[in-house]
């Protein structure tokens, strides 16, 4: 074997991960689970909430004073 062959033989494995990648990130199955994933930034979690609202309490007792 030489190194043409060894080259040729490494780029078609490349291809052909590439090509399963993309098969497996546009599949059906997955579609649910990536739409989860890319809608979750938008949702808040408990701590945060009680976060915002420790902060609102602290600058309304600031005002107050």
């Amino acid at each position: 074997m030489d190194y043409g062959t060894l080259r040729g033989l490494v780029a078609l494995l490349i291809m052909a991960l590439f090509v399963i990648i993309v098969v497996w990130s546009y599949s059906k199955k997955r579609k649910a689970s990536f739409d989860k994933v890319a809608n979750s930034i938008f949702e808040e979690d408990d701590l945060t909430k009680q976060n915002k609202q420790s902060h609102l309490d602290k600058d309304s007792k600031q005002e107050r004073k």
